[in-house]
């Protein structure tokens, strides 16, 4: 990808447009040593794969282009087919339009595109999932094309050229669709299915983000900081309750527009000042939220009473304005909030010639953070099954982090968004990796913590979903255990030390138990003992049994998970942030909008 000039893009302007529902923060002009810390910031990037070759992104143009033509050469044939006047055919039009990263201009190497096929009124959704189906298997460059109808949102997935790209659809109620068509105007969503404002909208906020920033290559500079910072941290899956793309994007936009003449290297300083002192659950806003009087429903806590539980909000600013984080739990804002913190520190050491850029993108190692952690095995005997069943499973994960943080013995539950490959055997397996923290007992040095109905809760939700969605066979299963930090290396050999192999882990810490039932849906080991991985050097300290759970409708009793919680983990140790006390006290919170 072609790299922004100094003068096109890293010189912020002072521009007297008003961005936000608030006054700027501060109106701040460049100065050199901002422009020579972005350059580093350009320069550290590189290495990471975030900036697109130039020959890949006309390869992508070119790609977009053909899938244009075969768009508007499909809704042709559909209007011949359903008598239109042939006036009308020659000027019906359709388009393609881009969102997500792509139209964001944040894209990495090798990214797949999201699309949104739009077409007139007389083109139906039928038709879609048909004709332009069978039109796509006709061209050579399109390799694995795959329909997913019934979806939330209906999507057709192929590979074009190598690209990987999802394509929506959306039928509008209009007779031609020009090529000046503007996606932001909130009357295109009259009379319109439910399904096709849900694929609308996606195009719809990546657009109002782009016209809501002050200067569109300082947001992207600072957002691809941002978004490759948050992926080495291990904060970056909406799916897993913390923050996807659209949410992280919106949160830099809010940035741009409270210090609106800053470029890149500042920008991301203030990015990390402004969210860890943010008072969540005060929901962020990028524009004052509108009401088309189209009866959808939007975020509004004065209205819904289920969006005052929201723990972070932050409010996409196309109508129906929606919360794009209500996956987020108590532990991951926690997560999130404390990597704010960090990334505040290293930032003040950065601006202040401490340390360079790379140390902001340093991983920290997610296997040292807990003393206790526990793993998740989802299995099953074929790949087209494991790829199914992972999906469920990883899903539904928040369902477990949510469990565990109602239990009154647990402080945090923090999970990995990566999974990892487990044995392969016979079967098909991944692993996720939770780190908890207990809470300090009183008069107690070690505490016996039964986790059975947390684990049993979650598992039946996961069970029940795949059997009514009829995908459930007889050998997915779900396998859990708690293990101590010294122990992950027998069961993440290449993370941390090669010395025993998850089978054997596994066959170490059932001796002398009951075997289950192979056809059984066994939420774990039946044992106490089985939930934790012994040491190569020491055995596990014996553990009360608890009283078994009732057996449900969806498999046999499971095993009592319970795990010694000793003394919990020192808290992290908070580094002074930047001596910027006036400016902080000057930041003005978006609830007001809301009167929260």
């Amino acid at each position: 990808m072609k790299l922004p000039s100094t003068t096109q893009v890293l010189l912020g302007r002072e521009t007297p447009k008003h961005y936000g529902i608030t006054s700027p923060i501060s109106l701040a002009q460049a100065k050199e040593a901002d422009l020579v810390l972005t350059h580093r910031l350009t320069e550290a990037l590189k290495p990471y794969g975030v900036f697109e070759e130039e020959l890949e992104l006309q390869r992508r143009i070119h790609v977009l282009g053909k899938l244009n033509t075969l768009v508007k050469e499909w809704i042709r044939d559909v209007s011949e087919t359903k008598n239109l006047p042939a006036s009308v055919i020659e000027t019906v039009g359709g388009k393609i339009f881009t969102f997500g990263s792509y139209r964001l201009g944040v894209h990495t190497k090798g990214a797949d595109i999201d699309a949104l096929c739009v077409a007139p009124r007389h083109v139906e959704r039928t038709d879609f999932f048909s004709s332009f189906l069978d039109k796509l298997k006709e061209q050579e460059e399109v390799k694995d094309l795959r329909a997913v109808e019934e979806a939330f949102v209906p999507v057709i997935k192929l590979s074009f050229d190598s690209i990987e790209i999802d394509i929506l659809f959306a039928r509008l109620a209009l007779q031609t669709i020009p090529e000046n068509l503007d996606l932001r105007d909130d009357g295109l969503l009259k009379n319109l299915d439910i399904r096709c404002i849900r694929s609308l909208n996606g195009c719809r906020v990546t657009d109002e983000i782009l016209h809501l920033v002050p200067n569109i290559e300082n947001f992207r500079l600072t957002l691809r900081t941002i978004k490759l910072w948050a992926k080495r941290h291990n904060i970056y899956s909406n799916i897993l309750g913390f923050l996807g793309g659209v949410s992280w994007a919106m949160l830099v936009a809010r940035t741009c527009q409270l210090y609106p003449n800053a470029v890149a290297s500042t920008l991301v300083h203030k990015f990390f000042l402004v969210f860890s002192k943010w008072e969540w659950p005060n929901p962020v806003l990028l524009k004052q939220p509108e009401d088309c009087n189209l009866n959808l429903p939007v975020w509004d806590p004065r209205v819904t009473p289920s969006d005052r539980y929201h723990l972070m909000p932050i409010i996409t600013p196309a109508y129906p304005q929606q919360n794009s984080t209500y996956n987020v739990s108590a532990s991951t804002r926690a997560v999130m909030v404390d990597e704010f913190k960090q990334g505040l520190a290293i930032t003040d050491d950065i601006l202040q010639s401490k340390a360079e850029w790379s140390k902001l993108f340093e991983a920290p190692n997610f296997f040292e953070k807990y003393k206790h952690y526990i793993v998740l095995l989802a299995s099953a005997p074929t790949e087209k099954q494991h790829l199914e069943w992972v999906g469920l499973v990883e899903s539904k994960i928040r369902i477990l982090v949510g469990n565990l943080e109602k239990n009154e013995f647990i402080t945090l539950a923090h999970v990995n968004p990566q999974s990892f490959p487990g044995p392969k055997e016979s079967r098909e397996n991944t692993m996720w990796v939770i780190g908890v923290i207990f809470k300090k007992m009183e008069a107690s040095e070690n505490l016996n913590v039964d986790l059975t109905i947390d684990i049993q809760s979650f598992t039946d939700t996961v069970y029940r979903q795949a059997m009514n969605s009829k995908m459930f066979e007889a050998d997915m299963k779900i396998q859990a255990m708690h293990v101590k930090r010294r122990q992950l290396h027998q069961l993440l050999p290449n993370l941390v030390m090669p010395k025993l192999s998850f089978c054997s882990v596994l066959q170490h810490s059932t001796e002398g138990l009951r075997q289950m039932n192979d056809s059984s849906l066994d939420l774990s080991l039946d044992s106490d003992n089985s939930m934790s991985v012994p040491s190569p050097t020491a055995m596990p300290a014996t553990v009360p049994t608890s009283t078994p759970v009732k057996c449900g409708p969806l498999g046999p009793p499971p095993s009592p998970l319970a795990a010694a919680a000793g003394q919990p983990e020192a808290p992290a140790v908070k580094r002074p942030g930047s001596p910027m006390q006036e400016e902080r006290k000057r930041f003005k919170s978006d609830a007001e909008v809301f009167n929260l």
